[in-house]
């Protein structure tokens, strides 16, 4: 179901408490759904099949307070994200579930539910100085990784998407998080971090996608190919301003997170 997870790596630090006890609980015999309940989530973890056929995956969380969960390495990080950040998850469903209320099921989303969907399978957040956050918004990638090299030393980005988080299980280059545009509080514990960003996500801000391409693997210190700088010469990864958009990893409309 999960395989061996490098829990050392940058990306899965946040993660790691929750995690392995979770799979503590999987060693001992335990479905996925069980291993997840009862360990602070604000959701019941059940399994995939009580999912009705025909019902809507974000209606059915936000009615019966339950998460339908596969035996698969994308839910366990979906279950991860919720043990971590319970009040973000419910914030997120809660605007999905509002938007299908009001324009129901259809093949195209919407821009509330698109940047919701984003956020919840591809998203992060980021705590940094200003002159990261300008180069960052700029895409300029030489100045953000090479010239301001030192200041990720006060910086901190957490990946809060789970299907990014199960990408990052085999990293490569090309790895790209959509980074919230909105500096994170830094030097917070997740919990304070988790209340900062529910309480950040509001249907008018979302609409616009507020979101900005970061390769993650460019970060310095999480990925030793990056000590030599020709690393960012990549147009296809690192690409300029105007270039065509970075592909997301979250699902089409018509499939479930």
């Amino acid at each position: 179901m999960v395989p061996p997870l490098d829990w050392e790596a940058p990306w899965y630090e946040p993660w790691r408490g929750h995690g392995q006890r979770v799979l503590a609980r999987v060693a001992q015999g335990l479905p996925l759904p069980e291993a997840l309940d009862g360990l602070g989530a604000g959701v019941r973890f059940v399994s995939a099949s009580q999912l009705p056929a025909g019902e809507a995956y974000e209606r059915f969380v936000f009615e019966r307070g339950a998460c339908p969960t596969r035996e698969n390495l994308h839910d366990f990080f979906n279950g991860l994200c919720w043990l971590g950040l319970p009040l973000t998850k419910r914030r997120l469903n809660e605007l999905q579930a509002g938007q299908i209320a009001q324009s129901g099921v259809g093949a195209v989303r919407g821009p509330v539910r698109d940047a919701v969907t984003i956020l919840d399978e591809n998203g992060a957040v980021l705590a940094a100085p200003t002159a990261l956050w300008e180069a960052l918004l700029a895409r300029d990638w030489r100045r953000l990784f090479v010239d301001l090299r030192p200041l990720w030393d006060e910086a901190r980005l957490t990946v809060v998407g789970h299907a990014l988080l199960e990408q990052l299980a085999r990293p490569r280059k090309g790895l790209t998080a959509h980074v919230l545009a909105l500096p994170a509080p830094g030097g917070v514990a997740m919990p304070v971090l988790d209340q900062w960003l529910a309480g950040a996500l509001a249907a008018p801000r979302l609409a616009g996608k507020p979101f900005t391409p970061l390769p993650v693997l460019g970060i310095p210190g999480w990925w030793a190919g990056n000590q030599n700088f020709s690393f960012y010469d990549d147009s296809f990864v690192f690409r300029a301003p105007g270039s065509k958009k970075l592909k997301t990893t979250a699902p089409p409309a018509a499939s479930r997170p």
